[in-house]
């Protein structure tokens, strides 16, 4: 799996003009899966997710979590990250997973941050989505479940 994250201060995604997921303060996640991901990875990205220490303590520091924080979470799902570029002109979505198996993952990924007490709000897999959101920093990171 891998995950864009992105720390934001205000986040929505829409889909044919309708707000389906709306945060605050927390992270938008970027949510890609490819053929070899089990719920193991999954359950390593939530875990490192809920944890990544990328807000600033009263010093200013990034040493605080989401769940120090009391941060949100907006979940898109992104089978563009495993988009391969590398030869031709257009992208070989190859690497993505099948849509059946993708879903199983990417629900069980949400299902996990939720059982942290992380309040998470999504998209809806696999439709055309309008993502806004406004970046604090900028923070971008861009994690994956195996190297």
């Amino acid at each position: 799996m891998k995950v864009v994250v992105q720390r934001s201060k205000d986040a929505k995604v829409t889909v044919d003009g309708e707000v389906t997921g709306q945060i605050t303060k927390g992270f938008v996640l970027l949510v890609g899966v490819t053929h070899e991901d089990q719920e193991a990875d999954a359950a390593y990205l939530a875990d490192k997710i809920a944890h990544l220490r990328v807000f600033e303590d009263v010093e200013g520091k990034m040493n605080l979590s989401l769940l120090d924080v009391g941060g949100e979470i907006l979940s898109v799902s992104q089978f563009t990250l495993y988009g391969d570029c590398r030869k031709g002109r257009r992208p070989s979505f190859i690497g993505a997973a099948r849509p059946e198996q993708a879903i199983k993952l990417y629900e069980a990924f949400n299902g996990l941050l939720r059982e942290k007490g992380i309040h998470v709000e999504t998209g809806v897999f696999g439709a055309m989505m309008d993502v806004q959101l406004v970046n604090d920093g900028p923070v971008t990171l861009i994690l994956e479940s195996k190297v």
